[in-house]
């Protein structure tokens, strides 16, 4: 085993104290000190240098049956991190290699090679391993192209446009050849950086009107895609514009994701039959097997600055739960990442 010294006895990290009811708490939460742990055969220690937290991770506080196993209480919370190997114990990795995996919440993980990614430092910053060219930037990518059969000419609407995965949906469509994108967001200075920065064709925020009617104005001839990151309000005027043969990919619900009683289903899903038009939810673990494909075309639009990306980046360890709880209320502009 190689390894570096001056390592710390013990290292931070977030454990789920318990099951949030409604939005989370700050008493659902435990920060805590653990002993460092070693690296066992095939394993490598990493000190983690970028956390993500995404809304997905509030499914997981819970309980309740799903796609993926929850947050054990009393346990670690898990995450995308990149970091540096300080140790290893395992082939082909090697201490001062940088990975990507999936043990984040906590500053050093003892990670299994197998479930590490190298990336390289030099190709492009590590935090964009979590954000433009890791699992967000991927779940665009195979949601627009794939989920909603995207094809040149379409005119799309992104909501959440200015969150990580958002931002990325347009720009991609815009590349692609779509006719006009329209993107939906919280703040009037989230609509000007869709617009000036991103390139959308139009930009509204929600909160200055019902969004029906902003859709409606901002895409006059209807849309044939609507990429959908936040339900309610957004997916039922989405409905209401959808042209014939629309396609809605539903990527997440934000908008529901803390509320104790079910929302209200869309109204109009009777237009669906004269549009026939089709939703389909998808998970990003699904279309692993874009990867390859993905980072081969979109890394050399981000490389010359073709497709733009912005971070909200927080800093500190100790800060991780306020960055999260900053994901489901919005604050964040583009991917928001935590900097150890």
């Amino acid at each position: 085993m190689t390894d570096t010294p001056a390592l710390p006895a013990v290292s931070r990290e977030w454990h789920l104290a318990g099951r949030p009811v409604g939005w989370p708490k700050p008493e659902d939460f435990a920060f805590v000190e653990a002993e460092l742990p070693q690296p066992g055969e095939g394993q490598v220690l990493v000190r983690n240098k970028y956390l993500s937290v995404d809304p997905y991770m509030r499914g997981r506080m819970s309980d309740a049956k799903s796609y993926i196993a929850p947050f054990e209480l009393g346990k670690a919370m898990q995450g995308g991190a990149v970091g540096e190997v300080v140790a290893s114990n395992a082939e082909g990795l090697a201490v001062g290699d940088h990975v990507l995996h999936f043990l984040g919440w906590r500053e050093y993980a003892a990670v299994a090679a197998k479930n590490a990614v190298k990336v390289d430092p030099d190709a492009a910053p590590l935090s964009t391993y979590l954000g433009v060219l890791g699992m967000t930037g991927l779940t665009a990518y195979a949601g627009l192209l794939r989920t909603a059969a995207f094809k040149e000419g379409d005119t799309v609407f992104v909501s959440g446009a200015a969150g990580a995965v958002g931002g990325q949906v347009g720009q991609i469509a815009k590349l692609k050849g779509a006719s006009r994108v329209i993107g939906s967001a919280g703040s009037a200075e989230k609509v000007k950086l869709l617009v000036d920065e991103y390139g959308f064709d139009a930009a509204f925020n929600y909160k200055d009107g019902p969004v029906s009617e902003q859709l409606r104005a901002a895409a006059p001839d209807g849309i044939d895609v609507y990429f959908d990151n936040v339900g309610g309000d957004h997916l039922e005027a989405a409905i209401g514009s959808l042209n014939e043969g629309g396609r809605i990919a539903v990527c997440g619900m934000i908008s529901v994701y803390n509320n104790t009683e079910p929302a209200p289903g869309p109204r109009n899903l009777a237009r669906l039959i004269q549009t026939r038009g089709r939703i389909e939810g998808f998970l990003v673990g699904d279309h692993y097997d874009l990867q390859p494909e993905f980072v081969r075309e979109v890394a050399p639009w981000v490389a010359s600055g073709e497709l733009k990306y912005r971070e909200t980046v927080v800093e500190g360890i100790e800060n991780n739960l306020e960055a999260f709880l900053g994901v489901l209320r919005g604050d964040n502009t583009g991917k928001m990442i935590v900097k150890l």
